[in-house]
């Protein structure tokens, strides 16, 4: 695997690019040597950050973890991609072309799905054109984390959502 590791607010140290290299190493298993691996780490006031992000062709397969200690943060990131890889596998795989990042033994090993995706709900609702800080002001009313809408400028479907430190997201798509 070939990681790029950055710092944001935060010197990377060799003690930190050996504890990334051995701890996300161990995710080798799963995938062949040429694999990137896309690790930033960020420090804000107390939050010790580590974002890991593995481009897969098809899907991007990726973890944020937030602790106190940046050492606790690259311990559970590992633990959690790995979960994901095993649960998701058939679905990763089944596009064919994104089986050329995976080794062959990963492939063929079965997992065992610990719960299975399951849509309970469906909802339909009248998508009315607006701008984005509008849909950002229902998103709230309706005390809601996201908000479908369709962009008064664009005319395209867009998301709003709600990140961490009250501030905004838009999603919109690209053509």
């Amino acid at each position: 695997m070939k990681f790029i590791i950055v710092g944001k607010n935060i010197e990377v140290t060799p003690g930190l690019h050996s504890a990334v290299e051995e701890k996300i190493g161990k995710l080798e298993r799963y995938f062949n040597p040429e694999t990137e691996v896309h690790v930033t780490l960020s420090v804000e006031k107390e939050r010790q950050k580590i974002e890991v992000t593995i481009p897969v062709k098809g899907n991007i397969i990726r973890s944020e973890q937030v602790s106190n200690d940046m050492y606790v943060s690259i311990d559970l990131v590992e633990e959690v991609i790995e979960r994901q890889l095993k649960k998701y596998k058939n679905k990763i795989i089944a596009q064919k072309q994104s089986a050329s990042f995976f080794k062959k033994d990963f492939i063929e090993k079965e997992y065992m799905d610990d719960e299975e995706i399951q849509i309970i709900r469906t909802k339909k609702f009248d998508i009315k054109p607006m701008y984005p800080e509008d849909a950002c002001i229902q998103m709230e009313l309706l005390g809601h984390s996201f908000y479908v809408f369709c962009n008064a400028e664009t005319d395209q479907v867009n998301v709003v959502y709600k990140r961490k430190g009250n501030t905004y997201g838009l999603i919109e798509p690209e053509y």
